[in-house]
């Protein structure tokens, strides 16, 4: 075990010299993330503002389900994923469990109702202003939302940061779906577990190091963002 001191010392060494299996870990993390953000806006974004301007029965109900999915446990949609990618479930077929697909998928359902809730929000919020215009204008439903979301657009960024920052720090999922596989399934959250049970303190201090100045940066950038929105709400 090392002592905390020359820990830190060889962490600041290990991002300083950009060591090669650090780069790979964290590039992994941010391809993996990235890609279920992506994914996940492609379906929280649409379904957050069809639930704005589309009312239909049950509407509360699926409104509720999304904010009761906000907090559901990692771990289960790792398990929901792993049985239905495991050699018995109904996509085993695809040979895709402990690989970077199968985490991107965990992350996806992890964060696509946290997306779809927190458009939703968003979304609202705008639509009750302009909800008259729309019907006076005859504008219809496709376009409303359209024009929600593009009007929208600082806020939406803002879920889109807050979606990215959930997934890059989730471990249980995608431990269980992925494997923590070295050179191949091995992220930045999964390694400092294995890391610091290990003792290597070193480098589960610069990937904590890392991981905690992405998430620095992402706060900071949805801070940003919504002070330009109240700057031209105000304008």
């Amino acid at each position: 075990m090392q002592d905390f001191g020359a820990a830190f010392g060889l962490a600041l060494h290990l991002i300083a010299t950009g060591d090669d299996n650090l780069l790979e870990i964290v590039v992994l993390s941010l391809k993996v993330s990235f890609s279920a953000l992506t994914l996940s806006c492609l379906i929280g974004l649409p379904l957050g503002a069809f639930l704005v301007v589309r009312p239909f029965w049950g509407r509360g109900v699926v409104v509720a389900v999304l904010n009761a999915m906000m907090g559901l446990p990692p771990v289960v949609i790792g398990l929901l994923v792993y049985l239905a990618l495991s050699r018995a479930g109904p996509m085993g077929w695809l040979g895709l469990l402990y690989t970077p697909t199968a985490m991107i998928i965990a992350q996806t359902l992890l964060i696509a109702p946290i997306v779809a809730a927190l458009a939703r929000q968003v979304l609202e919020g705008l639509y009750s202003e302009y909800d008259e215009q729309f019907r006076s204008f005859g504008i219809s439903r496709l376009r409303a939302a359209a024009a929600l979301v593009v009007d929208g657009r600082y806020g939406l960024v803002t879920v889109a940061l807050a979606g990215f920052g959930r997934a890059v720090a989730e471990v249980g999922a995608v431990i269980i779906v992925g494997g923590n596989i070295d050179h191949l399934t091995r992220v930045m959250t999964t390694a400092i577990a294995l890391e610091t049970s290990k003792g290597d303190l070193g480098m589960a201090l610069a990937l904590g190091i890392i991981l905690m100045s992405i998430a620095l940066g992402v706060n900071l950038a949805a801070g940003g963002l919504r002070s330009v929105a109240e700057r031209q709400a105000y304008a």
